[in-house]
């Protein structure tokens, strides 16, 4: 992680891909406006590690990850067109290569849990540099929020892309 602080995505600095999938094939894909992402780092004076190397931390001393999203729903449709991602716990693994955020997506007043993996790609004392998706279960996500793909678009499951800089 960089150092303690709130760390933002500049303007066209992130990617951000929402794809249908129905099986094993992908039904609709489109990107999606990311309207705003945020990075908090928490100030820890000491970090005690634990075997896995993972850095130990009270749940006030996560990072927060949040993502701010806009235009998911259909375009003549304007129910469930905002979304917010925000981890609720953050774990890396393979040294810090990766990380599993425990997040909820906010959709249309409703909070829906989501697992989404980030890789790591460059880290510096004041940016990261982050991929990851999230796989979402497409008919519990409907039923649940009532968030639609489309009217003609079926799909099993959704995927969320998510690319940004935090600097």
């Amino acid at each position: 992680m960089p150092r303690s602080g709130r760390y933002a995505v500049a303007p066209g600095r992130s990617f951000v891909e929402l794809t249908g999938w129905y099986g094993p094939l992908p039904t609709r894909r489109r990107r999606v406006t990311l309207t705003g992402a945020s990075l908090t780092v928490p100030d820890t004076d000491v970090s005690d590690e634990d075997v896995s190397g993972a850095v130990a931390c009270g749940p006030s001393e996560q990072p927060v990850f949040r993502f701010e999203l806009g235009g998911l729903g259909p375009r003549s449709a304007l129910t469930a067109s905002r979304a917010v991602l925000v981890s609720q716990h953050v774990e890396p693994f393979d040294g810090g290569r990766r990380l599993r955020l425990l997040a909820d997506l906010e959709l249309g007043g409703v909070l829906f849990p989501a697992l989404l993996w980030l890789r790591v790609v460059e880290r510096a004392d004041d940016r990261l540099l982050v991929v990851g998706t999230a796989r979402l279960p497409y008919r519990l996500l409907r039923r649940a929020t009532g968030f639609r793909l489309g009217r003609l678009c079926p799909a099993t499951r959704l995927r969320l892309l998510v690319a940004a800089e935090f600097s």
